[in-house]
């Protein structure tokens, strides 16, 4: 895709199905011959024209609006037409089909009219907008994630980073950094100087703010990716616990068959359930023991395989079971093997369940260390609810949240690390201001890549093919 970035691209802008309207959209450099050819008039910018889009014959395809948009002033910064016509897929290929031929059609001056026009790829359009600079790579990767938004919270944020307020967070930095930067080279470059530069214009002050300014965009960082992400909660436990039951009442929907027989769950039931916006995906799995069905066995293991790529485990017990002796030895068994697969930092969160029903148990452990609840009457739901939010680390969605991705955390976190260096040299009595120098250069690299100031082009190949083609 990036080699081929300056050839004209057309694409069909709207969803897949039929709906009331349909967008064709084209882009690239001087498409007014080409818009001329196609329409058999000119366009005036940015008005909406209604007109006949015909075959090669001069017969109209469908009726519609045309727009035209001379760049830079457009959504690529280059010119774009706009085809909008009933949201029908036959019209809309048909118009897309028209637009392929119409762009090899021999100009007076015996070239094709619009030579190169192709098929765009997956946000290439947006793409085009990137590298014309209309937008930042974080406000282009905010696009995809409105386009995606499942809640109301996730829009409204992913809004806040497309209108700039996670780059302005960015810039800021950048600009401080860059600062200290100067101040430090501005040494290297005159050490004859009698003046200490770095002393004078308290660098070590500036770098100290520098970190904490970080920290606190870090923070906001990770709530909007938490947001975005979400985090995978896999539900563990023996036959019968009520797996199944608990993924039902979280969901509010039988997704998982629930009877009394051992072992009716043989392989795993996912959904994603919103809770105050922010999206868990949760993960029922086939009941641990030991066993001699095949099929039961290949669902145990696989329950396994979810459970160490857990961000967090729901390990269920029976309340209306704690006191028998061989239930107690199988939880203790798969207590053993999750302290071996899980790392240290992936939360086991202990969950009793059939609280409706356990005054009939003769035995009922005190559950202080887990949460009580009924997944067949919901007892305790709430509270679980809350415990998985501050599982996942989220606080109450501050004013002015906006979405972002690990890979700005994981770039954040980068820069930190290169400040904390440069912190540690500006505090030894003769600072290496070479190394010093590399630090903050490295840091303001990281800190580039979130915005597209330094991004390798296999990064933005990934970024933009996740994009739906038309945008």
């Amino acid at each position: 895709m990036l080699a081929r970035r300056h050839d004209p691209i057309v694409a069909i802008a709207t969803a897949p199905g039929r709906g009331a309207v349909g967008i064709v959209r084209v882009s690239g450099q001087q498409l007014v011959g080409f818009v001329r050819q196609l329409l058999g008039r000119d366009l005036q910018p940015r008005q909406a024209h209604y007109l006949p889009f015909n075959d090669g014959q001069g017969q109209p395809l469908d009726h519609g609006l045309a727009l035209f948009f001379p760049g830079p002033h457009s959504y690529t910064g280059e010119d774009v037409l706009e085809l909008q016509a009933h949201g029908g897929p036959v019209v809309l290929q048909l118009l897309l089909q028209r637009c392929l031929e119409v762009a090899q059609t021999v100009a007076p001056e015996g070239l094709p009219v619009l030579p190169h026009l192709r098929l765009a790829e997956p946000g290439e359009f947006t793409q085009r907008a990137f590298f014309n600079d209309k937008i930042d790579l974080a406000q282009a990767e905010a696009i995809a994630d409105l386009i995606d938004a499942s809640t109301a919270v996730a829009a409204r944020s992913a809004s806040r980073s497309l209108s700039g307020a996670f780059s302005q967070e960015i810039s800021v930095l950048r600009d401080a950094l860059i600062h200290l930067r100067m101040l430090v080279e501005a040494t290297l470059d005159f050490p004859e100087e009698e003046i200490d530069f770095l002393q004078k214009a308290d660098a070590w002050g500036q770098l100290h703010t520098l970190q904490g300014q970080l920290a606190q965009v870090l923070a906001r960082t990770q709530q909007g990716a938490l947001l975005r992400e979400g985090i995978k909660v896999v539900i563990a436990g023996q036959p019968n616990a009520g797996k199944s039951s608990l993924l039902n009442a979280l969901a509010g929907a039988e997704l998982a068959i629930v009877t009394p027989i051992a072992g009716t769950t043989r392989d795993k039931v996912q959904e994603t359930i919103q809770i105050n916006g922010v999206p868990l995906h949760v993960i029922d799995t086939a009941g641990l023991r030991q066993s001699s069905d095949e099929v039961e066995r290949i669902g145990i293991a696989r329950a396994w395989e979810e459970i160490a790529q857990a961000d967090a485990v729901l390990f269920l017990h029976d309340l209306t079971r704690s006191n028998a002796p061989e239930y107690e030895a199988a939880d203790a068994d798969i207590a053993t093997v999750l302290a071996q697969k899980l790392p240290k930092n992936v939360p086991v969160l202990h969950i009793w369940n059939k609280e409706d029903i356990a005054n009939t148990a003769t035995a009922v452990p005190e559950a202080t260390a887990g949460l009580r609840l009924s997944a067949k009457h919901g007892q305790g739901l709430d509270a679980l609810r809350q415990r998985l939010l501050e599982i996942a680390g989220w606080q109450s969605a501050p004013e002015g949240l906006y979405i972002a991705r690990a890979r700005h955390v994981q770039a954040l976190q980068a820069t930190g690390e290169h400040l904390a260096q440069a912190h540690a040299l500006l505090q030894t009595a003769d600072p290496a201001l070479d190394l010093l120098a590399e630090e903050l250069r490295l840091a303001q690299h990281h800190l580039g890549a979130i915005t597209g100031e330094f991004t390798s082009d296999d990064l933005l190949g990934v970024i933009f093919s996740s994009f739906c083609i038309g945008k």
